[in-house]
């Protein structure tokens, strides 16, 4: 994409959220004049699996006793929630099962571990990931010791292992973001830039979706302070949350 067009989905995305779009709404909420094209087929299918992945962002509180598709518990508070609710409003006679299986801390090594019982056996139709922030900021606190190169590799893997075992599952890949303000500071770049220049590189490389969240939230910290987004420069607030099931969507069309 390039960066006028980064501009102008940028604006798009902050013209849905504006008009109440991330939790409300038709689904054609955009012109289609430069759309980010999806890398892939999205729209959703009669029964279609939707799996969310990642780390806190993603984990969002969920609940750990209530996990089967669709409970608004096992969803969480944050976006795989406003989502999940959106995609079973807008779809629902196809009988979709909506999934979140974010664990707060993990890293993509943490992923790995867990994969074939948390994604495999899920059999997901569409797979969205965002993980990238802990593998940093945990370097950074000492209690990691993972390379830009270990994310890269690891993250490579981990995408063909699951299409090797799914070869039709639709992969959406999210990019890593933070804004800087509370725990984030100098000391994050620019290693946290050259991750997100690798989560993007394996999307491209694994024919996902991508979703730019740094750039949308960049364009939000213009018309409120960045703590109205991301409380702690990492972790969603409501207001940070509606944004990312905004762009989400307007990536992936599902």
């Amino acid at each position: 994409m390039t960066e006028s067009n980064m501009g102008s989905f940028s604006r798009r995305v902050m013209m849905r959220l504006a008009a109440g779009g991330a939790v409300a709404g038709s689904v054609n909420w955009l012109s289609t004049e430069a759309s980010a094209a999806p890398a892939a087929d999205n729209r959703l299918g009669e029964g279609d699996v939707v799996l969310f992945q990642g780390d806190s962002i993603t984990d969002a509180g969920r609940s750990r006793q209530q996990t089967g598709a669709n409970n608004l518990g096992a969803l969480g508070h944050g976006y795989p929630m406003m989502l999940g609710t959106q995609l079973l409003g807008i779809h629902p006679y196809k009988k979709l099962q909506v999934y979140n299986r974010g664990i707060s801390g993990h890293k993509v090594p943490d992923l790995a571990k867990r994969w074939q019982k948390d994604t495999i056996d899920l059999k997901p139709s569409l797979l969205s990931i965002l993980i990238g922030v802990n593998d940093i900021w945990h370097k950074l606190g000492g209690r990691y010791n993972g390379t830009v190169e270990d994310y890269d590799t690891g993250f490579t893997q981990l995408l063909a292992d699951t299409k090797a075992a799914l070869p039709d599952v639709r992969l959406v890949v999210c990019e890593p973001f933070v804004l800087k303000t509370g725990a984030v500071n100098d000391s994050w770049f620019p290693e946290f830039d050259q991750r997100r220049a690798v989560a993007k590189k394996v999307a491209e490389a694994a024919g996902a979706t991508w979703v730019p969240w740094q750039s949308v939230f960049d364009e939000a910290a213009k018309h409120a302070p960045d703590k109205h987004w991301l409380g702690d420069g990492v972790h969603p607030t409501t207001a940070g949350h509606a944004l990312m099931a905004a762009t989400w969507l307007d990536a992936v069309k599902p």
